[in-house]
This record gives structure tokens, sequence and C-alpha cells, in this order.
């Protein structure tokens, strides 16, 4: 759906954005290593800054240079991924927002900024939105992925929210989807249905491609909660897939206006 005239930016920012996430993440590099990998990244973000075009990064230099890209969100990114090395656990919400907002939000911010929607977007009410949509989704990815971040050695769900609903690491470890833990991620869900829902608003001002794009994101994300809430939270089995059925009610809530869900939502 990504007009022809955009398409070499939004790759570029999902090559980088996946690139450093896989340096993080993948491979049997140490925690040295990996650092280490991170801030050349970070140093070819320098050159670019300075009018160079980094080999690795020539891409995002041309994108950078043709959209007017601000710096700051992959720095942003950069930040987050960085994290992921050496933080495993999350003490509470507001410390899971905070790598949200530099692991998350630039995505939005650069999407809007590729379009050349600054005018429109750089009102506080619709960056907030943005973030709001960009939070949702990442929380939503950390929900349906549960397991294979814990055998990863992370767990994102806040220790707050374990502790809140009497949920133990042990229980994560052996994949078991009683009581207490369904409550905690239908708690969870709700948390970020209600923040896609918060970001809805966004959809309204944005010249109409790109409101179709982000509707079929939020029903996207919408989705998949459903779906979560439909093994009643058990993430432990088989990876959670959209089906082709999936994606034709994903297709009908993104163009068919609905009202607000009427599920409780938790702060």
């Amino acid at each position: 759906m990504v007009p022809a005239r955009y398409r070499g930016a939004i790759v570029a920012i999902y090559r980088f954005a996946r690139a450093a996430d896989d340096i993080a993440d993948e491979g049997d590099c140490d925690v040295p290593a990996r650092l280490a990998a991170l801030e050349t990244c970070g140093a070819a973000l320098d050159a670019i800054e300075h009018g160079d075009t980094p080999t690795q990064l020539a891409d995002l230099a041309l994108a950078v240079r043709a959209h007017a890209l601000p710096l700051a969100p992959f720095r942003d990114l950069l930040s987050a991924f960085t994290q992921d090395v050496t933080v495993k656990r999350y003490a509470t919400f507001a410390d899971l927002q905070d790598y949200c907002r530099r692991s998350a939000s630039p995505i939005g911010r650069l999407v809007l900024a590729v379009y050349g929607v600054q005018a429109i977007a750089q009102s506080p009410a619709n960056f907030a939105a943005s973030d709001a949509i960009c939070t949702a989704l990442q929380l939503t990815n950390f929900w349906q992925d549960v397991a294979a971040d814990y055998r990863r050695g992370r767990i994102y769900v806040p220790q707050e929210d374990l502790a809140r609903f009497d949920v133990t690491e042990s229980q994560i470890a052996d994949g078991r989807a009683d009581e207490k833990w369904r409550a905690l991620l239908a708690f969870e869900t709700a948390r970020a249905r209600a923040l896609l829902e918060a970001g809805q608003p966004l959809t309204h001002v944005l010249p109409l491609r790109l409101a179709l794009e982000l509707k079929g994101i939020i029903a996207g994300g919408l989705r998949v909660l459903d779906r979560i809430d439909a093994r009643k939270g058990d993430v432990f089995g088989a990876p959670l897939r959209l089906t082709a059925h999936d994606w034709v009610a994903v297709a009908f809530r993104a163009l068919v206006p609905r009202r607000a869900s009427s599920r409780p939502a938790s702060a």
C-alpha cells in the first residue's frame, strides 16, 4: 500500500531497524561484541549527519537526505537495542514504556516524516496518538512472544504485574497458562488494546492513503490481541499466526468504522 515514491525510504528504515535489532538478538556473539557492533551503527549515523555516505547505510543516507528525516529517532532505536543487550527485566510498566518510547515510537514518527506530514503530526496530540499506536504494537508483540523472549533470557512483562497477579518466572519457564496467568495476560492485552484505540484519532487527520494504511495496522494489532484473548492467554503453544480469515477480518475492521471497544481498559 506504500506509494512508490516512499518505498525506498520505508525499506531503508526497516532494514536499519531490523539489522540493529538482530545485532542485539541473533547469533552467538558475546555482549561486548554486540555493543561494539551497535556503536558502529551509531558512528554511521554520525557520518550521515555530517553529510557522508557510509557504505553499510548508503540507502538510509539517501532516504535521510531525500525526505529530511531526523536522526534522533534512529539514535533512540539504537539506544533501545543496546538496552536489550544488557537489560533482561522491567520492574514497572513505566520502565517498559520508556523502552517502547525508544524501540517503537521512533518508527511511527519516521513514517510520518517520510510521508511529509510533519505539519499535521507535530501537534502534541497527534504525536501522542502515533506513540500510543507504536507502543501498543510493541506490547502486542511482547505478549504473543512471551515464550520466545524467555528463551532469549528476557521477560518484558513488568515485574510489578507478575507480582500483582501472583505469577512467577518459573511458571513462564514451564509454559503454564493457569487462571493466574490468564488474568495477567487479559490485563496486558486490555492495556495494549486501549492504547491502539487511543491512537485512532490520528487516522482522521492524515491523508487518505496513509490513513487507510494506519487503519489496517491498528486493525491487525487488534486482531492479534483478539487471538491472544481467544486462547485465554495461552501463548506457550504453537506460534500465533493470522490466517486468511483473520486478514479478511482485519480488512473489514480497517474499512468499516466501528464503535470503540467497551472492554474496560486497565492502566
